[in-house]
C-alpha cells in the first residue's frame, strides 16, 4: 500500500483548481486584449489551428501535472509492506499424487478425480503458510516435481502442469512413497508427513508399498493415505500423452483399502476413503486439524520512499511543457 509521511502538505492541492481558473479561465487575468471591432478595418482575427491548440493544451496539462506531482513529493509518499515472519518452524509435508489413467474417472463431477484432487490440494496448501510442502507424482514411474518449499506459488504452478499418464500406464504406490520419503529424509525439520492420494491398486514399480511404509516409519515419517473414487463401473476419459488420442470408456474402479490402511497404520498415520469431492475436502480438513504446530510470528513493516519517482515524473512533465512552448510554438519563455 502507499501512504504519505506528511499528508498535511496535500492540502496545497486545493489551490491547484484556483490557479487553473485564474491562469486560464478568469477574464480579468490580463491574458487577452479587448478592443472595439467597430473601428477595425483590417482582416478578421482567427483562432490558431486545431493542432496548435491541442499542443498548447498538452503543455498546460504538463505544467499543472508537474505542480501536483511536486506537492505530492513534498508530502513524502512511501510504499508500506507488511510481512508475517514465523518464529517457529512448521511441518515438512510431501504430497504424493496418483496420475495414472484411472484418476481421469468422471465420478467426481463437475470434473474428474485428478482435477478435483488438485483443487482440494490447492486449498490445503493455502492454509499451511508456515509449512514447507513438496510434490511427488506417480503412475508407472514416480518423480519428484517440487522439493519441500515455502514457495507455494511455484508448487501450485508445477502441480497445474501435471498431466494424466505422463509417467506411464500403471500405479506404483510403493515407488511414490519411497521417492517422497527419500527427499523428506534430507529435510531439516523433525515433523514430516506424507499425504498419499490414489485410486488404484499397486501394480508397478520395484518397491512394494508395505516396504516403502516400513522405510518411512523408520525415518519417523507419518503417512496419511487417501483412497479416492467410488467402487464399481465408472466412465473414464483421458488423452494419451504419447499419441494425443482421446480415450473414452468404462472401467471397473477399485482400490486396495486394506493395503492403504496398513500403510497408514504402519507409520502412525491414518487412512481415509473419499468417494466424492465433498468427502475429499473433509479429509484434507481433518488432516489439517490433526497436523497442527504452535505458531509464533511477528509482523515486520518495511517502508520505501517514493518521492524520487514523483520528482522525476514532475521534471518530465516540465520538460514536455518547455519543449512544446519554446520549441514547437516558439513562445518567448522569459
Amino acid at each position: 500500500m502507499t501512504a504519505f509521511d506528511a499528508p498535511g502538505y496535500l492540502a496545497l492541492l486545493s489551490f491547484v483548481p484556483l490557479g487553473i481558473y485564474v491562469h486560464h479561465i478568469w477574464r480579468g487575468r490580463g491574458g487577452r486584449i479587448t478592443f472595439s471591432f467597430v473601428k477595425w478595418r483590417g482582416n478578421a482575427f482567427s483562432y490558431p489551428a486545431f493542432g496548435l491548440r491541442v499542443l498548447l493544451f498538452v503543455a498546460h496539462v504538463g505544467f499543472w501535472a508537474a505542480v501536483v506531482l511536486v506537492i505530492a513529493a513534498i508530502a513524502g509518499p512511501m510504499s508500506i509492506e507488511r510481512e508475517t515472519v514465523y518464529l517457529t518452524p512448521g511441518l515438512d509435508i510431501m504430497i504424493v499424487l496418483d496420475e495414472s489413467p484411472s484418476m481421469s474417472a468422471q465420478d467426481f463431477q463437475p470434473g474428474n478425480r485428478f482435477e478435483v484432487a488438485r483443487e482440494v490440494i490447492r486449498g490445503f496448501v493455502a492454509g499451511r503458510r508456515n509449512d514447507a510442502i513438496g510434490l511427488v507424482s506417480f503412475s508407472r514411474e514416480a518423480a519428484l516435481r517440487v522439493p519441500v518449499t515455502l514457495d507455494s506459488n511455484t508448487l501450485l504452478a508445477r502441480m497445474d502442469e501435471l498431466r494424466i499418464m505422463s509417467l506411464g500406464d500403471g500405479t506404483a504406490i510403493g515407488l511414490g512413497i519411497s521417492v517422497a520419503a527419500m527427499h523428506l529424509e534430507r529435510s531439516g525439520n523433525g515433523d514430516r508427513i506424507i499425504v498419499l492420494i490414489t485410486d488404484g491398486e499397486n501394480n508397478a514399480g520395484e518397491i512394494l508399498p508395505e516396504t516403502a511404509a516400513e522405510i518411512a516409519a523408520r525415518l519417523g515419517i507419518r503417512i496419511y493415505a487417501v483412497g479416492v473414487g467410488t467402487q464399481g463401473e465408472v466412465p473414464i476419459e483421458y488423452t494419451d500423452p504419447e499419441t494425443g488420442i482421446v480415450r473414452r470408456g468404462l472401467f471397473e474402479s477399485r482400490f486396495n483399502e486394506p493395503l492403504l490402511r496398513g500403510i497408514a497404520e504402519t507409520t502412525g498415520g491414518k487412512y481415509y476413503s473419499a468417494k466424492s469431492p465433498g468427502a475429499l475436502n473433509a479429509v484434507f480438513r481433518s488432516i489439517d486439524g490433526i497436523e497442527t504446530t504452535e505458531k509464533r510470528a511477528r509482523i515486520e513493516v518495511r517502508t520505501k520512499p517514493l518521492y524520487g519517482r514523483f520528482v522525476v515524473a514532475a521534471l518530465i512533465c516540465l520538460v514536455v511543457n518547455f519543449l512544446i512552448r519554446a520549441v514547437l510554438l516558439k513562445e518567448a519563455m522569459a
